[in-house]
This record gives structure tokens, sequence and C-alpha cells, in this order.
């Protein structure tokens, strides 16, 4: 990052963290998965990426215990010396929910460090999604080091991408497309059928997709919206988090058979230099296995749909400017000017919620929005009035800062931010069913 860049987000820091809208801290003794206490405060928390809420399951607690009390705090040594015999268990257990070999790193983060720089070569283009997650894009820093072509395409522009296909595929032997499954900030999905069919289309490209915010809450054994919404493409390379819907750490790789990952654990730089995962989340990390290879996924899968069905409905009943809209655990409804956004974080601290506020420099400097996040331990009733306090205050503190819709929905021409619609409630609901 350059120096005038970061001086610049340093002073934005500075300012967002006087109004209280960044780097606070809970003052919980227990946590619950919901509630957090901020300032002598205990509010509904809209912002854990948790969304099947097994961070707090008894299951899990026990487990990561157990394995404390029988292994210690650490295991202090490289995988590629020695690894403790849980990592076995735990990489078959995960090969069968991912439906195909699956590697256990220390994060997401450190799996794209270990696996981008390996499988690209200087005979490979990439064409990244714009908005495809940052640690993706560091570790396509690296292979760019190494002489590999990387370029961008516009957001799920599949015709864009199409094109950059046609022209690169003279000039080099793989095309990859790196992107994400369900994306961070708004999120949308990735438009799996249009690239299943490019997949088809054309022998040179390939695929990398980062499904970490798809994990657990959609697919088979909760595999992921990837591979709920395509099969594993031999040309195709899956990787996803622990950290969010499996309720743990660590990332989760699965490749198409035992040879790529028998590569990626010889030469990527995680399984050679970097630290294991300690007991006590390996511990928790096969509780949650076993919870999604039984029966219970599903049920915990369908409770949160049920929540995210009911968000999109109420918003369009509210006429609320949702961005995208899509059927997934992340919303982002649009704030537009950063002066809305702070007062409107501060009007739903005063009910009792809290948000997270996206705004520059994970947005453009005139997409800040709120960024809601769904998990199983939101009941109903706490959708609904975080969405009837949003509907109520945000008219008011938009004309307080004489910002109209018009001017909200310019400055997000950009992204796919939905509109009034005319349909009757009754054709919205039985849209948002073909979607489901």
């Amino acid at each position: 990052m350059r120096k005038e860049f970061s001086d610049i987000i340093n002073k934005l820091a500075f300012k967002v963290r006087s109004l209280d809208l960044i780097q606070q801290r809970t003052e919980d003794q227990n946590f619950d998965g919901k509630h957090v206490t901020v300032k002598g405060r205990e509010f509904v928390y809209y912002g854990s990426c948790s969304y099947l809420g097994l961070e707090t399951d008894e299951r899990l607690k026990k487990a990561a215990i157990e394995a404390v009390n029988k292994y210690g705090a650490q295991f202090s040594c490289s995988r590629m010396f020695l690894e403790m015999g849980m990592y076995g268990e735990i990489e078959e257990m995960l090969g069968e929910i991912m439906g195909k070999p699956t590697l256990l790193a220390p994060t997401t983060s450190l799996g794209h460090v270990s696996v981008i720089p390996i499988i690209l070569g200087e005979r490979d283009a990439v064409i990244a999604d714009q908005q495809v997650h940052n640690s993706v894009r560091n570790a396509l820093q690296m292979a760019k080091g190494d002489g590999v072509y990387v370029e961008n395409v516009p957001h799920n522009d599949m015709n864009r991408l199409e094109t950059r296909i046609q022209i690169l595929r003279h000039d080099y032997e793989r095309i990859w497309y790196f992107a994400d499954g369900v994306y961070s900030m708004y999120g949308d999905a990735a438009p799996f059928g249009d690239i299943w069919q490019l997949l088809e289309k054309y022998e040179q490209f390939h695929f990398y997709v980062d499904d970490a915010h798809g994990m657990s809450w959609a697919g088979k054994h909760g595999r992921g919206l990837a591979l709920q919404s395509m099969p594993y493409h031999p040309r195709m390379m899956v990787i996803t988090s622990l950290a969010k819907g499996f309720g743990n750490c660590g990332g989760a790789l699965t490749f198409y058979d035992e040879d790529q990952k028998t590569l990626i654990k010889n030469c990527g730089s995680s399984f050679i230099f970097s630290g294991p995962l300690q007991p006590a989340v390996l511990g928790a990390v096969k509780a949650s296995a076993e919870i999604h290879l039984s029966d219970e996924i599903e049920t915990m899968q369908s409770d949160l749909f049920e929540r995210m069905v009911l968000f999109v409905e109420k918003c369009r009943q509210l006429e609320l400017p949702l961005v995208s809209g899509e059927l997934t655990p992340i919303f982002y409804i649009a704030i537009g000017k950063q002066e809305v956004g702070a007062k409107i974080m501060h009007a739903l601290y005063n009910e009792g919620m809290f948000c997270n506020l996206a705004m520059f420099p994970a947005v453009s400097i005139k997409n800040t929005g709120l960024r809601v996040v769904l998990t199983r331990n939101h009941s109903l009733q706490d959708i609904t009035k975080l969405l009837e306090s949003i509907a109520h205050y945000l008219p008011k503190i938009m004309e307080e800062e004489n910002y109209s819709l018009d001017e909200l929905y310019e400055d997000f021409k950009a992204t796919p931010l939905r509109k009034k619609d005319n349909n009757s409630e009754d054709d919205k609901k039985e849209e948002i069913r073909k979607i489901a």
C-alpha cells in the first residue's frame, strides 16, 4: 500500500473510531452468540459470520477442552516433520463433507498462500473478479512476482470474462478465473451456472473459488454454496473457511484428486514453514465435522434459510434499499453518505442493536452501507425489529443530510442495488421461493 493511501485510511480510521463506529471492544464475561456488551450497554449483534451459531455449541466447547487436557495448549512443530494424529481423522472427515480430497490449513488466507503460487506458472493467465477477497489478491501478488499474468474483470461480468478467455487463450496454456462463492460485502453469489458453461466450452479455462462465506449453511453436509450450485469440475479448485459457518478456525483446501492434495502438502509454504492448529481447535473442528456429517446440519440450514427469506421479504415490504437481495446470510442496506451511516448507527445503538457499518476503503467512498449478517441465533423478531427501525430512521436522517433516494441510487449505480418495483406482495414472495 502506498504511503499516501495509508495516510488517508489512517486519518479516516481515527475519525470514525472517535464516533464509536469501529474498533470497539466487548465487555462480556460470557458470550452467547447473539449479544455483546460495549461500554456498559448490551446489544443484539448483527455482524457475526458464525452463520449456524456453532461457536457456542456445547459439543464443540467440550471437545476443545478435552483436546487441551490430552495434548496441551500447543503442539509446536511444522507438519512437514510431525503432525498430531487428529489431522488425519479430521482431513478424512472434511473429505467426506466436501466430496473430494481435502487438506486442513491454519487459515484460509494461508491456504491461498500455499496453493496459488504452486498451481500457477508463467504459461498461466489469471482473471480476477474485481471483488474477489483480499486474501486471494495477496496470494496472487506472490504469483505475479513469479511472472504470472494477472488482470481484473468487472464484478460477475460473464460476457467480459468470456471475451478475455477468447483473447488470452492464444498466448497462454491455462486461463484461470478467481472468484468468491459468496462475496463478503454485498452477499451476492458467483454466477455458477455461467461459469460451468465456460468450463465445458473452453478446455484452457480453470476456476478457483474462495467459498469461505458459503460454507456450512449450504450444500450437502454443509460443503458450501459453490458445490451446491455446480458439480466439482476437473478444472476447478475450492478453498473454504472453517472460521465462519463451521464455527472454528482453519481453512479447508479441496482438490479434484489425491495428486493435487499431495502436491500442495509437499510444496505449500504453510505446510512447511507455518505452525499447526492448536489442539483445542482441532478438537472443536472434529466435533463440528461430526455435526456436519449428521442429519442435524439440514435442520440448522433450514432454520437459517427461514431467516434469510424473512429478511428479503421484509426489506421489500418496507422498501429498503437492499443491495443484491440474494438468499445468502449477508445483506447490505445502502446508505451512501458516511454522515448518514454514522447517524443511523447511533440511532440503532439507542435501540439496542449493533450492526457493522461498511465504508471506505472496504467499499467505494459513496457506497457506505449497513452490512447485516444473520445467524441461527437471531429470532424472527430480532430481524423484524432491526429492519423496521432502519425503515423508520433512514428517511429522516437522509432528509436531515439533504440526501435523496435518487442520489443514493446514483451513488450505487456500479452495484446491484435493488430498486422499488410494482409487483404485488404475493408475486414477490413467489419470486423468492423460486430463487430458493
